[in-house]
């Protein structure tokens, strides 16, 4: 008999491989996207859809997946979800129409609904103290999209880019064996059978389910988002070649990961509302300075022409572009922080309809990139749409989460105090 302790973390570590080498898949198109960019001629719309279309199904399944989830238990439907996505994959390296990508991008989508399984699945095995820093751990196989700027690239220059996704769904097929050989099932996370269809939909009447989704749309959405586009990003206005731009995307994408974990510790220690203020604040302040377009212009002057250039070097701009990885890392955790704490007994409902809301940013925000870069010709008018998504976000919170609670803290206070502070 296996202790309480072995489960959790072979849960844990079996749950946290699955999801990342689910991300990888997931985002694959965002590399081998840029070869079939080529070969098929595709403009920035065109490309953006590619990329996009397997976010679009795994932001939809995430909510029926939760949902199921909450009822039959994670690990069945956690393995049945690796099993459905190993053809789809495969089957992508024969495609050779754009419509056929298209189409099998829908289905491997699905590799996409991990994490409204695994979220719910992980954070029933741990205590409300630990809930935080576990979800962050499994979250941080969000690195799958570092993973595959690091892998997939190699495998493209050495035996082209049709052997990406039969390599991809050979390890699926063994992390799915894997995880069913050493995880397990807790009846006791279950849901009561008398829990209705009805009665777990009745959060979506909750205003707070859909500011956190807000939140996610950019933490996460805007995570998906940039890890899809970033290589191109730097292919495109610094002139890398595909191996070096991945390199460099990678360094948004790994933080954007791998520290995920400790934004979970963050927010299980200082609380959910904190870390998630300054994580968008920090993000809309990097969003600002990566929004200024390469500019160049002259001045005439008695002595002729003076010419000025600014724009972020490749080194700034990936300096921001960690930082704002690191930020959002910590968001990724905090908005499910909130979720833990206020939602406990249906987290797989309430994770699903965030992750969708989440993983629906990150279908939609590629093709609004590829609109705007089509639209106007300025690579960095990405950074302003988002720049614009985080202070809605950033106003939203202000009026509904820091005005109450100073109207809290004043009631609180004694009548002296509260004149001389007015005073």
């Amino acid at each position: 008999m296996k202790s309480e302790r072995w489960k959790q973390i072979s849960v844990l570590s079996a749950s946290t491989l699955a999801f990342t080498v689910c991300f990888a898949a997931w985002v694959m198109f965002s590399i081998i996207g840029i070869p079939l960019k080529q070969e098929l001629g595709l403009n920035e719309t065109q490309f953006g859809l590619l990329v996009a279309t397997p976010i679009l199904t795994g932001s939809l399944i995430r909510l029926p997946l939760g949902m199921l989830t909450d009822r039959l238990g994670g690990r069945i439907v956690f393995f049945l979800l690796l099993l459905a996505t190993i053809v789809p994959i495969y089957l992508i390296g024969e495609a050779h129409a754009y419509w056929q990508f298209l189409v099998l991008g829908l289905f491997i989508g699905f590799a996409g609904g991990a994490f409204s399984v695994g979220i719910s699945y992980v954070a029933h095995w741990f205590g409300r103290d630990r809930q935080g820093l576990a979800m962050g751990i499994f979250g941080a196989g969000n690195a799958g999209a570092a993973l595959t700027k690091f892998v997939a690239p190699s495998i493209v220059v050495a035996y082209g880019w049709s052997m990406v996704p039969k390599i991809y769904a050979a390890a699926m097929l063994v992390i799915a064996l894997l995880f069913w050989l050493i995880t397990y099932t807790d009846p006791n996370h279950l849901v009561s059978r008398q829990v209705t269809l009805r009665d777990q939909l009745r959060v979506l009447r909750d205003p707070k389910v859909w500011k956190y989704s807000q939140y996610y749309s950019l933490v996460f959405g805007g995570y998906v988002g940039l890890a899809l586009w970033m290589t191109k990003y730097y292919v495109a206005e610094y002139g890398f070649d595909l191996k070096l731009a991945a390199l460099l995307a990678a360094a948004f994408s790994l933080p954007g990961g791998v520290l995920r974990a400790f934004g979970g510790w963050l927010s299980d220690r200082w609380g959910a509302h904190p870390v998630t203020w300054w994580v968008l604040l920090v993000s809309w302040i990097c969003l600002f300075f990566l929004s200024y377009p390469q500019t160049e212009f002259s001045i005439k002057t008695a002595n002729g022409d003076m010419n000025f250039a600014f724009g972020l070097s490749p080194l700034v701009f990936t300096t921001l572009m960690f930082v704002m990885g690191m930020a959002w890392a910590f968001g990724k955790a905090s908005v499910f922080k909130y979720i833990s704490d206020e939602y406990k007994q249906n987290m797989g409902v309430v994770s699903g309809v965030v992750g969708l809301a989440g993983g629906l940013g990150g279908f939609l925000l590629p093709i609004m990139f590829g609109v705007l870069v089509d639209f106007t010709g300025v690579n960095s008018s990405i950074f302003m749409l988002l720049w614009g998504i985080t202070g809605v976000s950033l106003v939203w919170m202000y009026w509904t989460e820091i005005v109450p609670l100073r109207k809290e803290i004043r009631k609180s206070l004694p009548v002296s105090t509260t004149l001389a502070q007015r005073v």
